[in-house]
């Protein structure tokens, strides 16, 4: 048996298609396509030196792996190595491999955190324990059924609302930038992120070929976005909102419920058969809205951490 690790290769269809279809088997909650994986390894950022591997058995792909420093954290030196392997072929050494090719890259780009989601199974954080890592928060994946499952009614905005979707903004997105922008600062984490290029934004979010501005809802206070949920599918039956949020000054009128229904009842109408999210474990806010559609959790990830030096 002869196991490699190498770079996943700039143009090359075949490689982007294999990194998808692992990804889907390890991630069947996560939406991957063979374009969203070459769009994320061509249109990354300079400064997120992103590189992706895969590990190969006797010629055969069998592991993944995203590597790559985090460019929008105001505190240098953090990296990030997402480590999954096909299901039916681990402990072969595949992970491990993986791990050590993605620590000695960042640790050469001036790493000093590295930062790795771990589904939460005994062997992964054995395994994440084993090379140094420490647990340091949770999140949720959760699922509803579209096609058999019932979402509230619909209801009419309240007065001075008015619902609007991600395509109406394809002229001047920047307002949907700022309100994204002032979102993220709220969302728990244990990496701080901060959205202050817009160019940057509107080619890792708003061009990115996942992301469907007809089903992206957006709410309108007196005529500016106030809440938004914005949505991403695969080209096929399965649905997903990457990022739900209301401004601070909107808050508690149920704006984020209102957007993300109006995306969800249109997602089913356009055929969309599974609704996929996620959310950090102490995000209760949202939990609980996910909760009120009937979002059920189908799997836990434990985010790890290891400092270097």
């Amino acid at each position: 048996m002869t196991l490699i690790v190498r770079e996943l290769r700039r143009g090359d269809p075949s490689d982007a298609a294999t990194f998808a279809r692992i990804r889907h088997q390890a991630l069947p909650f996560v939406l991957f396509t063979p374009e969203s994986v070459a769009y994320d390894l061509e249109q990354a950022h300079p400064d997120a030196h992103y590189q992706p591997l895969l590990a190969e058995e006797d010629g055969e792909a069998i592991g993944t792996a995203q590597v790559g420093l985090v460019h929008d954290s105001p505190e240098p030196g953090q990296g990030n190595v997402n480590i999954y392997v096909h299901p039916e072929k681990k402990g072969r050494g595949a992970g491990s491999l993986l791990a050590r090719a993605a620590e000695e890259r960042l640790a050469a780009l001036g790493a000093t955190r590295l930062l790795s989601w771990v589904l939460d199974a005994p062997a992964n954080r054995a395994f994440a324990e084993k090379r140094g890592y420490r647990a340091s928060r949770s999140a949720r994946f959760l699922r509803l059924d579209l096609a058999n499952g019932t979402l509230p009614s619909l209801q009419p905005p309240p007065s001075g609302v008015e619902l609007r979707t991600g395509a109406d903004f394809a002229d001047d997105p920047r307002p949907l930038f700022v309100l994204d922008a002032e979102t993220l600062l709220d969302e728990p984490s244990d990496l701080d992120r901060e959205f202050t290029d817009y160019e940057a934004w509107l080619t890792e979010t708003w061009h990115h070929p996942l992301l469907s501005h007809e089903l992206t809802s957006v709410a309108l206070v007196d005529g500016r976005p106030a809440a938004f949920s914005a949505a991403r599918t695969d080209g096929g039956t399965r649905y997903g909102t990457v990022m739900t949020g209301t401004g601070r000054a909107f808050r508690g009128r149920g704006l984020a419920k209102l957007a993300k229904n109006h995306s969800l009842h249109r997602a089913r109408a356009a055929g969309f058969t599974e609704a996929f999210t996620g959310n950090d474990a102490d995000n209760g806010p949202m939990l609980a809205i996910n909760t009120w559609f009937g979002y059920q959790v189908c799997a836990t990830e434990v985010r790890y951490v290891r400092d270097l030096g």
